[in-house]
């Protein structure tokens, strides 16, 4: 701990070493005295002190009333790899994010498997619905303004087949995963600011999670490509996944909290309509 008393500011360095204090047991009073011994106007010192402290126990309490992780998906991305084998196909590593994980994968489907899943969808849509978490049901929203269907696990050999390669992608068991559903988004339309995973504090959860557990990981593939709009945003780390055709986005949360960083929407279509397909991981066997 160095300090210029001409120009005295609490850099990086110093709340780092406050905070190193206090992790060794070092009481307020004698980290203070160091400071002032150290050439620390009283001031600057008992400023930098009260902020670095409040700011580190306010973080410590929000640590402790966290859940505890649960283990979730994760591809095998170890060295970096350019691109992977996902079971029965080499799909590319376009962007690797650790906190939020998020993983842009390219090539993840065929552009015939992308036109087979919209054509087996659209005899089926219906105006999409969100989780009702007083309930454990579902319910028409305003905040999503698409049309869906879900595919049953394994119904077709399309779906079997793409399901296993989601499987050794992300090293998942099929079996933990819910049925794949299809969405389509016309111009103009969207899915505000959300997250996947249930929200542990709503009356309806419970119900919802005696079928497989809470939601770990999400898988959106793009059936299509958006001429303008219709990107999957995470504004907690300001990142807009484009919508292309064959490629998808994948990213997981072990925890039901905001701590995940995962609060993802899609953004409204500009122009052309959207096709994406998506594949949420529970935590056990979902049937």
């Amino acid at each position: 701990m160095s300090t210029d008393t001409l120009t005295q500011t609490a850099s990086p360095e110093l709340k780092q070493w406050i905070i190193e204090q206090a992790k060794a047991g070092h009481a307020p009073e004698s980290v203070l005295k160091a400071m002032k011994d150290a050439g620390w106007q009283e001031e600057v010192a008992m400023l930098a002190l009260e902020e670095t402290l409040s700011s580190y126990l306010a973080e410590q309490r929000r640590e402790q009333s966290l859940p505890p992780p649960s283990p979730a998906p994760e591809p095998g991305l170890a060295g970096s790899p350019s691109s992977v084998w996902a079971g029965d196909r080499e799909v590319q590593v376009l962007l690797s994010l650790h906190n939020p994980r998020v993983v842009v994968f390219g090539g993840f489907l065929s552009d015939q498997e992308c036109d087979d899943l919209v054509a087996q969808a659209r005899p089926r849509l219906a105006r999409s619905e969100t989780v009702d978490n007083q309930t454990g049901g579902s319910e028409v929203n305003s905040a999503r303004t698409s049309d869906g269907m879900f595919f049953n696990r394994g119904e077709s050999e399309l779906l079997r087949r793409i399901e296993a390669r989601i499987a050794a992608l992300v090293n998942w068991p099929v079996e933990n995963g819910e049925g794949v559903q299809v969405l389509n988004y016309q111009a103009g339309a969207e899915y505000r600011p959300h997250y996947d995973y249930f929200d542990p504090a709503q009356p309806g959860t419970s119900t919802i999670l005696k079928r497989g557990g809470q939601r770990v990981g999400t898988l959106v593939m793009y059936l299509n490509t958006v001429a303008k709009g219709g990107g999957t945003s995470f504004p907690d780390v300001q990142l807009e996944v484009s919508p292309i055709k064959g490629n998808a986005v994948f990213f997981s949360y072990d925890r039901a909290h905001p701590v995940s960083r995962t609060l993802h929407g899609g953004a409204p279509v500009v122009e052309g309509e959207k096709w994406v397909a998506t594949k949420w991981m529970r935590q056990g066997r979902f049937d």
